[in-house]
């Protein structure tokens, strides 16, 4: 625990104008960010009797060893600052808010010759139009199905599309007239283009203009005594009807706006969006927090503002409903016109259907964050609990903040990767993952040789950064605060500011498997003058966790937290390593029947493999067939099928392909470090 008048600023050294701060631990990363409006009397305010500082507040200037500060030249370059570098550095104290599910949004691929209507996860593409959010993707595929009787896109995958296109027949959808079949030329790229805007501007909430329209068509059909047509139209309006009426009218029709509740404890807070365009809920989503540092409704709601709409994943509307303002709601609301590039009202609805439907969305948030407590394994209680049992059941000086665990991956001794994943504060860091190509070992399957290879190569570069950069000794928990010689803190770039690969050590390494395993990663720390990280394996068998030089395992009950997040890490390595070790076996072919044939080279591979979209139909095919191909002449396709139907009982034969679709050797290089 640092004293924070060690590392206080002398008194004048702070300017009294608006910046950005950032506090930084030992090891030179970066554990908080933050603004003010003036950067003198704000970091006052950490430099007090920690008694009288919030919990968490004092909890994280014991943890910092320094702090720094930029100065701007407005509020609004503080916050646009202060939002840049929470999402660079991704300060362990600042709060972050994280979906609380994966939302599905109905997308619109614009971009697209031929646009397709989908369900869509995830992040958000470019080229791509989307409506929603909404709570469940049913919801999404009846509202589609409504709205193809009037609107006839296409809903087909790539795949699909393509292959309707060689057979020359459109899917079923295309028989039903719920597609308008640009697949088989029923209509031009061009008139399905304006089929799928028009389906956006209903979506956009341009609804009474398309309404109108059918029926003075329906009423034209029926002057002409063309019923039939009239019936349909009839349907068609319906159709159009009851898509409505699933969105809810909450509000005016003119009203755009987005309405955000919360929902908080001590500890955590969970918020609510309802979107609501054209007067009509068009979509929902929710996250959760970490109340890692002191703040108030007010605060949730500036963290919220800045961090969902700045990103520029997010529509801006004309309005932000909220239970309370910020300390300087002006200030937000500049950086929301700046976004938008229009006025944006953000206020507090007192009385009416909006104060009515702020409430409804602040059930939904209440609702929200208690299911979120009945399902979080990653509570903060739990979490600190979990790493002071392993710090207790390994006899550790101190609490393992910062967890490696490797595995090993590998297919009958061919192909050996390993992973490297990281926890820290009991919760996976993905940015900090690494996955290495054993070089040493290929060939037969040595999971000792391969372990000692990975923990070897780990750490020399963790050494080789630390020699790079004249930081003195080898402290492995890179917690003595040193500086490289130009003041950069140990771990950081001095270039880029950024941290360094490999250039911080753990405080507990976990490797996966027993006692063997164990005693290679030893060894291998042993050979680099490594002694001061702790080290454990985890045997998959019966869950045993082993030490160095022990020739019985450490014993953690089954209900432990501790044996939990062992066992989490170990999961996650295994994972990685496998997911490597898959797409490194899937671009790559073995005795390929095709290696021997004149004149067929890469390109052809690839063609072949685009046009007949497997090996097996490949084999079906006549010479004739190949032959039609591009570059392909009756010669050439002659030797393929001979190669294919007199090679293909080959032992071990083998054909795969990368996922670009291009056939690989098998015979790659060793990767490094990743």
């Amino acid at each position: 625990m640092a004293d924070p008048s060690t590392y206080r600023p002398r008194p004048g050294e702070v300017p009294d104008s608006p910046g950005v701060y950032k506090f930084r631990d030992a090891s030179g990363r970066v554990i908080y960010v933050g603004k003010a409006k003036s950067l003198r009397n704000r970091l006052n305010n950490y430099f007090q009797d920690l008694l009288q500082l919030h919990p968490r507040t004092a909890s994280m200037v014991t943890t910092a060893a320094s702090v720094e500060w930029t100065v701007v030249s407005t509020e609004v370059e503080a916050l646009q600052l202060e939002y840049s570098w929470i999402k660079e550095f991704d300060p362990r104290f600042n709060v972050k808010y994280r979906d609380d599910k994966s939302y599905p949004s109905l997308a619109v691929t614009l971009a697209d010759e031929v646009p397709r209507l989908m369900v869509m996860r995830g992040p958000k593409r470019k080229g791509v139009r989307y409506f929603g959010p909404y709570a469940h993707a049913w919801a999404i595929r009846e509202t589609l199905d409504l709205l193809l009787r009037v609107f006839p896109a296409r809903t087909c995958s790539n795949g699909v599309y393509k292959r309707a296109q060689q057979v020359g027949r459109p899917c079923l959808l295309g028989y039903i007239d719920k597609c308008s079949a640009p697949c088989v030329g029923k209509v031009t790229p061009e008139e399905h283009r304006e089929i799928v805007e028009d389906f956006c501007d209903f979506m956009a909430g341009s609804t009474a203009k398309f309404t109108r329209r059918l029926e003075r068509q329906m009423q034209q059909a029926a002057k002409e005594m063309e019923y039939e047509r009239a019936a349909r139209l009839r349907d068609d309006i319906g159709a159009l009807t009851r898509a409505m009426e699933k969105s809810a009218v909450v509000l005016p029709d003119a009203t755009d706006a987005d309405v955000i509740a919360f929902a908080e404890d001590e500890l955590e807070a969970a918020v609510q969006v309802f979107h609501v365009r054209g007067g009509r809920v068009r979509g929902q989503r929710g996250f959760v927090v970490d109340k890692v540092e002191e703040v108030d409704t007010g605060g949730l709601v500036e963290r919220f503002v800045e961090q969902f709409y700045l990103d520029g994943g997010n529509e801006v509307p004309r309005e932000v409903l909220v239970p309370a303002l910020p300390d300087d709601p002006a200030l937000v609301q500049e950086i929301l016109q700046v976004v938008r590039g229009a006025r944006t009202a953000l206020r507090v609805p007192q009385r009416g259907d909006k104060k009515a439907l702020l409430d409804t969305v602040a059930r939904n948030a209440g609702q929200a964050l208690a299911l979120h407590k009945t399902r979080r394994a990653s509570d903060l209680t739990t979490r600190g609990r979990a790493l002071q049992e392993i710090q207790e059941a390994l006899e550790l000086d101190e609490a393992p903040l910062r967890i490696e665990c490797y595995d090993v991956s590998h297919h009958q001794g061919e192909e050996i990767v390993a992973s490297m994943v990281v926890f820290e504060d009991g919760l996976a860091r993905r940015s900090e993952y690494r996955r290495f190509a054993i070089r040493g070992v290929n060939g037969h399957s040595d999971d000792v040789a391969s372990m000692h290879e990975v923990i070897t190569r780990r750490f020399k570069r963790y050494l080789d950064e630390r020699e790079r950069t004249g930081e003195a000794g080898v402290d492995s928990t890179a917690g003595t605060g040193e500086v490289a010689a130009e003041g950069t803190p140990a771990g950081i770039d001095p270039e880029t500011g950024r941290p360094r690969k490999f250039a911080y050590a753990p405080n507990l390494v976990v490797v996966d498997g027993g006692p063997p395993q164990v005693a290679a990663a030893q060894r291998a720390l042993d050979e680099l003058g490594i002694d001061d990280v702790a080290l454990c394996g985890l045997a998959k068998r019966l869950e045993e966790v082993w030490v160095p030089d022990d020739a019985h395992p450490v014993v953690m009950p089954r209900t432990s937290e501790g044996l939990y997040l062992l066992q989490r890490v170990r999961d996650e390595a295994h994972r990685f390593a496998i997911t490597y070790h898959r797409q490194k076996k899937t671009k790559t072919v073995r005795a390929s029947a095709l290696d021997d044939v004149p004149g067929l080279g890469d390109a052809r591979r690839k063609a072949l493999l685009r046009e007949f979209g497997s090996v097996k139909r490949l084999r079906e095919a006549s010479a004739e067939e190949i032959a039609s191909l591009p570059g392909f002449g009756p010669r050439t396709a002659e030797a393929v099928v001979a190669a294919l139907h007199d090679g293909a009982p080959a032992a071990g034969a083998m054909l795969s392909a990368s996922p670009a679709g291009v056939l690989v050797d098998d015979a790659q290089p060793a990767e490094g470090d990743q």
